[in-house]
């Protein structure tokens, strides 16, 4: 019996199911093999057991599913492919109406297309993937415009390299870079002294700390270029600390040659009290002309990190004397604080050395925080200011105004 259904298996395998698949005749094809191998089982043995009538129905079941896959392969591919074609000629008919299509879809998003549960699906998807590819693109720009600007910046560096070869220029830096150099050296010997307390980096954070020792590099550049330099004194400097490792970051080989008084002691400790001046915007005491004899301490600390009056209880802890910039008497001043960074002192405080002019030094000031000068006496200036005040308020404004414009008529038109 089991040679037989071998032999029957081996036979419509080889003849009939190929032949059945190709013409469609599965549902014929069937019971004929069904009652082939009955018969060939009542010649041999007329009484069947129910093991072999299993077997017949598990073989039936086994030739099913040979033939729905072979079908299936053979039907279903064509519908897929059909179904593709059909999506991506919807979404060209969208790309013609003028809606938001991508340009290139893989097979796998057209699948995921199809499978959208609605129409406003399939139209939020599409429009997904269009941004997607716009983005995309947009990345691919911004890439090629930074590699072009980068080449851009090696070309230029390339040609300053070639002018920077040239001898004369090379000598005029390094004849310059000399003449610096020996005026900071004379200034340690014959220059007046400048204090930085470096005393406040418990006040600030690490950032601010860095953000300090940068203006006051720009203050060191700006103090050795000058006709006639201060001898800069860092007081109360501590090895190690932050100031120390910014400094270093910024200077790293040329810290160790610059030309400048480091010491970790106090600067009521190095010069005598009644010389003293400490720069602080908190003071009462106005301070009306620039005295060659004084040494005046700047705070090295960044201004919007300090609260009001942290420099003036110091100086008054020490018992020194204060100084604040006149602002209000030379400036109309119009908002924000009237602290300035540690390069603006320094850009005043040299002007102010060398001309005693303080209109020209009072430029250094940002045009941000002053209307103009004022040109009238100071006992006027409280007046005006009130006005400004009145303006801002809003309170009897077209008579403030007449006298406003009465008072500044340049100014006002300006406005």
């Amino acid at each position: 019996m089991q040679c037989a259904n071998m032999l029957l298996r081996k036979i419509l395998r080889s003849s009939g199911l190929p032949f059945a698949a190709q013409h469609g005749m599965k549902k014929d094809l069937l019971p004929l093999s069904r009652t082939l191998s009955l018969s060939l089982c009542l010649k041999q043995d007329k009484a069947c057991e129910p093991s072999e009538k299993l077997d017949l129905d598990e073989w039936k079941k086994v030739m099913k599913s040979g033939l729905q896959e072979e079908v299936s392969e053979m039907v279903l591919e064509p519908k897929e492919l059909s179904s593709l074609a059909a999506a991506r000629e919807t979404l060209e008919m969208w790309r013609l109406a003028g809606r938001a299509v991508p340009e290139n879809i893989s097979e796998e998003e057209l699948k995921t297309f199809m499978e959208c549960p609605s129409k406003s699906a399939k139209k939020k998807y599409v429009k997904y993937l269009h941004l997607k590819e716009l983005h995309k693109k947009n990345d691919k720009r911004k890439m090629d415009e930074k590699r072009e600007r980068r080449l851009e910046a090696q070309d230029q560096a390339s040609k300053t390299d070639e002018t920077k070869k040239s001898p004369f220029i090379c000598m005029w830096s390094s004849t310059m870079d000399k003449a610096y150099n020996w005026r900071a050296a004379q200034s340690m010997i014959f220059g007046q002294p400048l204090v930085f307390d470096m005393s406040y980096e418990k006040e600030m954070s690490v950032r601010e700390v860095a953000n300090t020792v940068r203006q006051i590099v720009m203050s060191e550049s700006c103090n050795r270029k000058s006709v006639d330099p201060f001898h800069i004194h860092f007081c109360n400097f501590k090895d190690d600390s932050l100031y120390h490792r910014e400094f270093i970051k910024n200077y790293r080989e040329a810290w160790d040659r610059l030309l400048i008084t480091v010491t970790d002691r106090c600067y009521t400790e190095i010069f005598p009290k009644d010389k003293l001046i400490y720069l602080t915007a908190d003071s009462p005491k106005v301070m009306k002309t620039f005295d060659h004899d004084k040494i005046y301490i700047v705070g090295s600390m960044v201004d919007r990190s300090i609260k009001t009056g942290v420099s003036l209880a110091r100086a008054k802890r020490l018992g020194l004397e204060t100084a604040a910039l006149p602002l209000e008497k030379y400036l109309l001043w119009s908002s924000g604080a009237k602290n300035l960074t540690l390069d603006q002192m320094m850009h005043i405080l040299l002007t102010l050395k060398d001309t005693a002019d303080w209109k020209k030094a009072l430029e250094f000031v940002p045009k941000r925080k002053y209307c103009g000068f004022v040109n009238k006496p100071v006992n006027e200036l409280k007046k005006t200011l009130d006005l400004v005040n009145t303006l801002k308020l809003g309170k009897a404004r077209e008579e403030v105004e007449k006298r406003f414009a009465k008072s500044y008529p340049k100014k006002y038109k300006l406005k």
